[in-house]
């Protein structure tokens, strides 16, 4: 005889955190500009602005997505755990290098979206937990982009306000960059990377990873470094990651169409950074830069260097790193070149605390959520405040020793 099975109800969905906390920036931003400070000719204004950066986020994502689909990262992540030879401490500082030099050569969010799919496959071809080398994706993905104009928005706004040529800003961060690896280095192998037991430091290296289809990871392999020379060619961001993007599209699309959904498209985030923006606009309205201008104070000495760092890191925990330096850059004085450089090391180093903090860590998280590793925001949100404080006092001391 057979039973009949009852029908399966379909998963609900369940918001997580993040999601809510778009949620709530996209409506307060909506309300800023129905019932708020803001007209509708400033949101315009604020969204022909952010635009490009919304491009730009919408095709990175699905381009990380695809070419982890096309097992690009399997392979690069099973090659960096050979060259290790099962040494854990080799292997970490193989992973610091990479971090580094993808954060502070290209720029954070090519860091947080096409290298942490690397380190999450690292782990599951060495059959171990992957949160060591995510962790060490998301920490330097914000403490190692001070070098370069190009290592983070931030830093652009920064170059430009004070004039620096890119060897110039190099000239000025180089020591506060290194302080700054250096003592995330220390904390990431104090919490995360550390073995206990003897004989935990060394791992069974896993074999070359081949992959499934070759024509796809060819053309997502392509794709990616096309991505990097563009950015290094100074093409827009925009333009580069829309052709990179859609070029591997059309090879799934011809090849595998099965990959393809709306899902792909992170509309959570896009929210997020649109809403932000607009709420952004409005409480700098309603008089955060003349309270800013108050915490940081005007003294260009050591002094105010510290506030504007700590400033710096206080806020982009609270609301998102860009936001926060564009509000803090208007309370500085155009002559204070150090106390603007010691803001920037606060926006850019800081924000490891909370998830929002900042927009790479965001991506980070929808990296290892769209992969299905688990974060404990508890665990996130301690080591990262011990993490923030070591390493922005490193790199402030730096700053202020070269003057």
């Amino acid at each position: 005889m057979v039973v009949e099975q009852p029908p399966t109800r379909p998963a609900r969905w369940r918001p997580d955190t993040l999601t809510w906390v778009a949620i709530a920036v996209s409506v307060l931003g909506l309300a800023a500009v129905l019932v708020g400070p803001l007209t509708p000719e400033d949101a315009t204004a604020t969204l022909r602005r952010v635009l490009p950066l919304l491009i730009f986020l919408g095709f990175v994502v699905i381009l990380a997505e695809l070419t982890a689909r096309a097992e690009v990262f399997d392979v690069v992540a099973a090659r960096l755990a050979i060259l290790a030879r099962g040494n854990y401490a080799v292997l970490f500082v193989l992973c610091v290098l990479l971090a580094s030099a993808t954060t502070m050569f290209l720029n954070l969010d090519t860091t947080a979206v096409l290298l942490t799919p690397v380190m999450l496959a690292v782990a599951r071809a060495m059959r171990v937990s992957p949160l060591p080398l995510a962790m060490t994706t998301v920490w330097l993905a914000n403490t190692a982009s001070l070098l370069l104009p190009v290592s983070n928005l931030t830093n652009l706004l920064a170059g430009d306000r004070i004039d620096l040529t890119p060897a110039e800003f190099a000239a000025r961060t180089v020591l506060p960059q290194a302080a700054s690896i250096l003592a995330t280095m220390a904390c990431l192998w104090l919490f995360y990377w550390r073995r206990g037991r003897r004989g935990a430091d060394r791992y069974a290296p896993p074999e070359p990873h081949r992959p499934h289809d070759r024509v796809l990871f060819a053309l997502a392999s392509v794709a990616c470094v096309s991505f990097v020379v563009l950015i290094l060619a100074g093409v827009p961001l925009a333009w580069t990651t829309g052709a990179c993007a859609g070029a591997v599209l059309v090879g799934f699309l011809l090849r595998d169409r099965g990959s393809l959904r709306w899902s792909l498209v992170p509309v959570r985030l896009l929210c997020f950074v649109t809403g932000l923006f607009l709420v952004m606009q409005a409480v700098g309205r309603l008089g955060l830069d003349d309270l800013l201008a108050a915490v940081m104070s005007t003294d260009p000495g050591a002094a105010g260097t510290v506030r504007a760092a700590i400033t710096g890191a206080g806020l982009s925990n609270l609301i998102n790193n860009l936001p926060a330096y564009v509000a803090g850059e208007s309370a500085v004085p155009l002559a204070n070149h150090t106390q603007l450089l010691g803001l920037l090391l606060g926006t850019n180093i800081g924000p490891i605390i909370l998830p929002w903090a900042s927009l790479a860590t965001l991506l980070w998280y929808e990296r290892c959520r769209a992969q299905g590793v688990t974060v404990s925001w508890r665990t996130f949100i301690l080591t990262g405040a011990v993490t923030a404080v070591v390493t922005l006092g490193a790199s402030v001391g730096a700053l202020l020793l070269i003057g």
